[in-house]
């Protein structure tokens, strides 16, 4: 009886002593995945929009996510990235999760790049996080080739836009936008 009670402690005591170590492991993970999707998605978008890659690179930085979403009549969205600063090379993971209403349908994955061209601005978005937005939109895409570029818009002197890879969407919305740090993974 002695020896399972010991066995039962000790078990306890190792499962308390790895478990911030494999917390650590798995963050660093999630972060390396984050920064790789981010990395292949620019590329993508630099393809879609040729000229693109110059503004990325001259700005204070830029924000990047991979969303899911579904809509009919009312929908949403949600997903997670990062936001790099050019000048201090650092990354900010963040999600974001949007909600929408109006004459829409579909179900898409889709890829928003957020352009900051100033430092309050990239600092506004990484602390305060919010964009609603009214948008019309049509996109189709096969998950292999991107039939759908678009954005461009300026929303608080930065530069949004998005590229759908996989999906079919379609109509005339009202959105509201927010995004926030992700605390598991600064």
């Amino acid at each position: 009886m002695r020896i399972h009670a010991l066995l039962t402690a000790s078990t306890l005591i190792l499962a308390f002593a790895t478990g911030p170590a494999l917390a650590d492991s798995d963050k660093q993970a999630k972060q390396a995945e984050i920064r790789q999707v981010a990395a292949t998605s620019l590329q993508d978008f630099y393809k879609a929009k040729p000229g693109l890659e110059s503004d990325v690179t001259k700005a204070q930085g830029y924000a990047l996510f991979t969303t899911y979403g579904l809509s009919f009549l009312i929908g949403g969205q949600g997903g997670s990235g990062l936001v790099h600063d050019n000048k201090t090379k650092k990354d900010t993971f963040m999600s974001m999760a949007q909600a929408s209403a109006g004459l829409q349908i579909g179900a898409a994955e889709s890829r928003i790049l957020i352009v900051f061209n100033s430092a309050k601005a990239m600092h506004d978005f990484v602390n305060k996080g919010w964009v609603a937005s009214g948008t019309a939109a049509a996109g189709a895409g096969t998950g292999k080739e991107n039939a759908s570029a678009s954005g461009g818009e300026t929303i608080n002197k930065s530069q949004y836009y998005t590229l759908t890879s996989a999906g079919l969407q379609a109509g005339a919305a009202v959105a509201g936008t927010k995004f926030w740090k992700d605390k598991d993974l600064n």
